[in-house]
């Protein structure tokens, strides 16, 4: 039988596709001694906005700083609250922790994504922001709320329509992104205005020669995306539209071929599928089947922000539906270096064939 490994990524084969672009790109940089900043920086940033549509966009050093510095450029202070949905990485409830701000964690819909009749709900006169995630490439629906709306769009890379629905967008470039760099890096998406709050803040409030100021109150800090990493992006930039389809392709091929009792989260027809999600009855014995078989899958995610230690000293409004969800989802083995035969295998061992 064929017990070869099935990963959920395969960031080695990722790079030689686009190895000649990359690496030709970083030396470049390299031999430019110009490592900070420049021209590789300035392109990326022009990407994102293009993709994203909006009117700037600027580099910094991780998609958790994104969403910091994000807050912080519209106003989000220290007890202020922030709402955000109970199912997503902990780096979004970590952003608004960071600056002593209040996450009011609210429920999702059955596609994973923010409830916006919940967080329209949650609203008080102390809610200053508002942080809808687009989880596993669906773009959540903006909530008719008054405060502003900062995306996060760390899964959401080449989704349609644009996930930037709010005042900033948030974007992480973490190698296992589907447009991932070689270490950390991320951008904010925006406004002229607000993008260049967000890039003063992050190179030290710098407002002139010498001069250090602060924006909304805060004093800025270093948050840069540095070249090396900006150039990284820019060589596998061309292969992002081939690899999104690719995946589109692979999460039909699921489709058809999953047990019957196994069920595709929902999907829109624009997702950029950053994860192939299911929901299983038996999710630890579905797991142990596929690594019996040496197929790995993850779980996404196995507790809501409601039960994460560090949220516990913060009121919590009722998730029963991302509670539902934690107890069943499964992330299967999705990226462009996938086979057809690979998809077959993984469905076969979810079935109990292998």
């Amino acid at each position: 039988m064929n017990h070869e490994p099935i990963r959920p990524v395969d960031l080695a084969a990722r790079h030689l596709q686009a190895q000649e672009e990359v690496e030709a790109h970083v030396l470049e940089v390299l031999r430019s001694g110009h490592y900070i900043g420049g021209t590789k920086v300035a392109k990326a940033e022009s990407l994102v906005a293009e993709w994203l549509g909006t009117e700037d966009a600027v580099g910094v050093a991780s998609g958790t700083d994104a969403l910091i510095l994000s807050l912080q450029a519209v106003g989000v202070q220290a007890g202020d609250e922030v709402i955000l949905p109970a199912l997503t990485f902990f780096a979004t409830a970590g952003a608004v922790c960071a600056l002593g701000a209040v996450p009011v964690v609210v429920d999702v819909l059955d596609d994973g994504t923010m409830n916006p009749n919940a967080a329209k709900a949650a609203q008080t006169s102390q809610t200053r922001a508002v942080i809808p995630v687009h989880l596993f490439g669906n773009i959540a629906q903006r909530p008719n709320v008054d405060v502003p709306v900062i995306d996060d769009a760390a899964q959401a890379i080449g989704s349609t329509p644009s996930p930037a629905t709010g005042q900033l967008t948030a974007v992480s470039t973490y190698p296992t992104k589907t447009w991932g760099a070689a270490g950390d890096g991320g951008f904010v998406a925006g406004s002229v205005e607000l993008v260049q709050r967000v890039r003063s803040l992050g190179n030290h409030g710098i407002t002139g020669p010498h001069q250090h100021g602060r924006v909304q109150g805060w004093v800025g800090r270093n948050s840069r995306l540095d070249a090396l990493q900006a150039a990284v992006l820019l060589g596998h930039a061309a292969y992002l539209t081939g690899r999104i389809a690719r995946r589109k392709q692979l999460a039909a091929r699921y489709d058809a071929h999953l047990p019957a009792h196994i069920s595709p989260l929902p999907r829109q027809i624009g997702s950029a599928v950053h994860q192939y999600v299911v929901r299983v009855g038996n999710r630890d014995e579905a797991l142990r089947s596929m690594q019996s078989v040496n197929i790995h899958a993850s779980v996404y995610y196995p507790c809501t922000l409601v039960n994460q230690p560090a949220l516990s000293q913060y009121p919590h409004r009722p998730t029963p539906v991302a509670e539902a969800l934690c107890q069943s989802l499964l992330a299967l083995p999705i990226h462009a270096g996938l086979t057809d035969s690979d998809v077959d295998r993984v469905c076969a061992a979810l079935a109990g064939r292998s």
